[in-house]
């Protein structure tokens, strides 16, 4: 029996993995790939939904819709699958995350009675000030992963995450969590008496009375009113921390990595890899997009050579001299882009001896924008193409070019 843990190409991800998590900086495409995977899934008979928490709005554009919901948002086949050639039982679906609209349906489906689900959502802190505290949007992140996950009606969750150095926050959200929860000072506030500052004791007092100073005794205690609010809920709290942690961890959660070519764009995923590593997981594929491709073996400056030999060879004649000028120019400009072909490669090999036996993809530079289900079908032929001993291979001069 095959190790579910082992992934040999990108086939692996969209046929074994139950969730994969799509990480790289802006601008490398990672948007794209996330919707890639998981119309490829799609196509292969599994129910695959992909989940944007990026506010930027890409991946309704990538997958060409207006705007996407916080539910999944089942996509007609029709436009992703034209010539009727998917699996039987493939489906498609996409959501943007919203923050406060999780929380919200979080609190109306976890809390012990409807007046306790009222309290919480009426509470002035709750409203204004919930949603925009650093962290919450991971851990909601967390939260919408593991109800999807334990709902169980997909197959292949693929996580498409914000591009910034926060994208992976959220695999630290659980633990933060579990960390407040087993803080003294939030227990403390849970208790459930007017009389909590009595019995808080002195640091406590010493901590509230701090903060009401800045903000304001109202507020801290509409602060205190919203934690005293969540009384009986963190048990629960607790064990879907727990679960997503186990979630993340499990043999077929899988993490892509998306990168291209640039120094700062490398840079930024051996950031991501190592982040990765810390959690003692690992990088599972890696996408690079953007890559120019190399005609020929030669090398540039071997090209280069050609090209000044070219320029000093003495001829006679107008056509002549005009000729040998236009050969020396095709040989530099061949030389200038195979001179970027192999800095690219040099860049990528910084970023491959971190990510170990995982497979390596690349898409070269199109000549348009990826926007719409045709242009993701052509990234997807790309990526995942008809012969299995492409799957993988560098891009030849027979790339479409930018």
């Amino acid at each position: 029996m095959n190790d579910p843990r082992v992934v040999h190409s990108l086939d692996d991800v969209v046929e074994h993995g139950s969730v994969a998590i799509c990480c790289g900086s802006g601008g490398v495409g990672k948007t794209t790939t996330a919707a890639v995977l998981a119309v490829q899934s799609a196509r292969r008979g599994r129910r695959a939904v992909v989940v944007t928490i990026d506010p930027a709005k890409r991946l309704a554009n990538a997958l060409g819709l207006d705007e996407l919901s916080n539910e999944p948002h089942q996509i007609d086949p029709a436009r992703w699958d034209p010539k009727g050639e998917r699996v039987e039982g493939g489906r498609l679906s996409a959501m943007m995350l919203d923050t406060k609209s999780t929380f919200d349906d979080l609190v109306t489906r976890y809390a012990a009675t409807p007046e306790q689900a009222q309290r919480i959502l009426e509470n002035s802190f709750y409203r204004n000030l919930a949603s925009a505290l650093s962290g919450t949007q991971e851990y909601m992140a967390m939260e919408k992963l593991h109800e999807l996950h334990e709902e169980g009606d997909f197959d292949l969750i693929v996580v498409d995450t914000p591009p910034s150095r926060h994208a992976l926050d959220f695999l630290d959200a659980p633990k933060r969590l579990l960390r407040l929860l087993d803080n003294r000072v939030f227990r403390l506030l849970m208790v459930p008496t007017r009389t909590y500052l009595r019995v808080a004791g002195a640091a406590v007092q010493m901590f509230l009375h701090t903060i009401s100073r800045v903000v304001g005794t109202e507020v801290v205690d509409d602060i205190v009113a919203f934690f005293r609010s969540f009384e009986g809920m963190e048990e629960g709290f607790r064990e879907r921390a727990h679960r997503v942690v186990e979630v993340l961890a499990q043999p077929e959660t899988r993490f892509v990595l998306v990168t291209s070519p640039r120094r700062d764009a490398v840079e930024e995923a051996r950031f991501f890899a190592a982040k990765i590593g810390d959690h003692d997981l690992a990088v599972d594929a890696l996408i690079v997009n953007r890559v120019h491709p190399r005609f020929g073996t030669e090398l540039s400056a071997g090209l280069r050579s050609r090209a000044d030999s070219l320029r000093e060879l003495k001829v006679s004649g107008r056509e002549a001299t005009a000729a040998r000028d236009r050969l020396s120019a095709c040989y530099a400009n061949l030389a200038d882009f195979n001179e970027i072909a192999e800095r690219e490669r040099a860049h990528i090999e910084t970023v491959r001896v971190r990510t170990g036996a995982a497979p390596v993809s690349f898409v070269p530079y199109l000549a348009h924008d990826v926007h719409d289900f045709e242009a993701l079908a052509e990234v997807g032929r790309i990526l995942f193409p008809d012969l299995p001993d492409r799957a993988g291979s560098e891009p030849t001069g027979a790339g479409p070019g930018q």
